[in-house]
């Protein structure tokens, strides 16, 4: 079964010493996933304890942020490995913050606006009118339609409650908003 020197011997090094071997193990260059580090994790060693997955998961979170391990695109690396893949990529530009840019105090001033002519007509304030010819005549508002004298309807005698056989309570509504009266 295990030899004494297999890794599937019964105790267990420690989770960051696992994560490293399985990286380095898989040996990919652009970094292993954290499904595939479990995988060859489980694979390998033996008697696992059952909260495997967020031992990892914890373990992994602290050597990234311990700057042990390096996380691009979702992917686990060695640090010396990133260093050496972020030497062969261009220079990344910054990211850009949120807002509208500020304005460059070393930029040349804009060139000067040709000036008007005094004799052009000025354009007025708001919107300007409706092309002729298209829908109704431009600045021409049809007459108001005159009004209908409202009509008053008599309402009509409510009906009679039914009586049950006991003659106590009225009848149950219905569920919901009752009809509109007409």
């Amino acid at each position: 079964m295990a030899n004494d020197d297999s890794p599937k011997s019964g105790d267990l090094p420690p989770y960051p010493e696992m994560i490293m071997a399985a990286i380095e193990a898989l040996d990919d260059k652009s970094g292993s996933n954290k499904s595939a580090i479990s995988t060859y994790i489980e694979e390998n060693y033996e008697n696992l304890p059952p909260a495997h997955a967020s031992l990892l998961t914890a373990n992994l979170a602290s050597m990234k942020e311990g700057g042990k391990l390096a996380f691009v695109k979702n992917n686990y690396l060695k640090p010396a490995a990133t260093a050496a893949a972020d030497a062969d990529a261009a220079e990344p530009t910054p990211k850009r913050g949120r807002g509208r840019p500020r304005k460059d105090p070393n930029a040349p001033p804009p060139p000067p606006k040709e000036p008007k002519d005094p004799n052009a007509p000025k354009r007025g304030r708001g919107r300007p009118p409706k092309a002729q010819g298209r829908g109704r005549p431009a600045g021409k508002s049809p007459a108001p339609a005159p009004k209908k004298a409202k009509v008053v309807k008599e309402p009509k005698p409510a009906p009679a409650p039914a009586a049950d056989a006991s003659g106590s309570a009225p009848a149950k509504r219905g569920r919901g908003r009752p009809p509109k009266a007409k």
